[in-house]
């Protein structure tokens, strides 16, 4: 049997193969360059960027839970300015998609954001982080309302030529009305899931494990939530879904594929394997040659419920 057609569409952008690195797990992409090809991937998610460096939260930022991970990094990075500087360069050199994920404390700042990458040669597409707080609204989430979700996708897509995917939140009641509303508002993709919200206690002196008190839950302990929304969302909107949260391996991907994602990302087993994104994909490729399956865009949307 020829190779399987690993190649996925993701609205008007093709990938080699259905698995990316998630934002926040793989840095900039230069930093795993020396431990593997970084052209095997489907694509890299780099580091969440805003319009100006940010240091994020005080330490400790990270603490290790049973079967994953809560974090509480704050979002630190570069600036849009450096990022277009010293990291951009390496990224244009590579031979696979770049996609930059975005944010903002604002409406105008995601704009902003957009802005300042628009007619940047080397970015595949946008993914929009909506799991931060609105400082027009007081700190709510912009992600927990379909109506400021949809305003935040507007936003993007009035500043881009780049396609735009946008990361939704599962701290949420129903995260199909989100789903719908920046479907609604245009977006090409969604990605789900952002981290679940979570928090660790030391026992002995009876304080927060994570300075800021709360973090973020990934990791395999997330993932059955993570496969239950994607199901959810897949049967609720017509774009193309990324399912994210908990993949350790070929066979966790394969649950998110089947659940009706197009495409997936792999977060936290970056920092247990970094080699994993390389082996999910050689273990796709097996699964599909041993199934007889010539295109793995056959998969997507599979599961069979009775």
């Amino acid at each position: 049997m020829s190779e399987p057609d690993l190649k996925v569409r993701i609205g008007p952008l093709e990938l080699k193969n259905p698995v990316l690195t998630a934002s926040g797990t793989f840095g900039y992409g230069q930093e795993f360059s020396e431990l593997i090809d970084l052209n095997e991937l489907g694509g890299i998610v780099v580091k969440g960027l805003s319009l100006k460096p940010r240091a994020g939260n005080p330490p400790p930022r990270i603490v290790e839970t049973p079967c994953g991970m809560l974090n509480a990094i704050g979002l630190a990075n570069i600036g849009l300015e450096n990022f277009l500087k010293e990291k951009l360069p390496r990224l244009q050199r590579l031979n696979t998609a770049v996609i930059v994920n975005i944010y903002g404390h604002s409406i105008d700042e995601y704009g902003a954001v957009a802005a300042g990458l628009k007619g940047v040669e080397g970015i595949s597409a946008i993914e929009v982080n909506i799991s931060c707080p609105n400082v027009d609204k007081g700190g709510m989430t912009f992600g927990t309302d379909p109506d400021i979700s949809a305003q935040v996708t507007e936003k993007v897509l009035e500043n881009t030529d780049k396609p735009v995917i946008v990361k939704l939140s599962p701290n949420v009641t129903d995260i199909t009305v989100i789903a719908k509303a920046v479907e609604k508002a245009g977006a090409h993709a969604v990605s789900l899931i952002n981290t679940l919200t979570g928090m660790a206690i030391d026992i002995e002196t009876r304080v927060p494990k994570l300075a800021n008190i709360s973090g973020g839950l990934s990791g395999p302990a997330i993932r059955p939530v993570a496969v239950y929304m994607v199901c959810q969302v897949a049967r609720s909107v017509k774009i193309p879904v990324i399912g994210v949260g908990g993949i350790m391996d070929y066979r966790n991907a394969l649950e998110f594929l089947m659940a009706g994602a197009s495409a997936v990302q792999v977060g936290t087993a970056n920092f247990v394997d970094p080699r994993v994104s390389i082996k999910v994909i050689e273990g796709l490729r097996k699964f599909c040659k041993d199934q007889g399956i010539t295109k793995i865009e056959e998969i997507t949307g599979s599961l069979k419920v009775e």
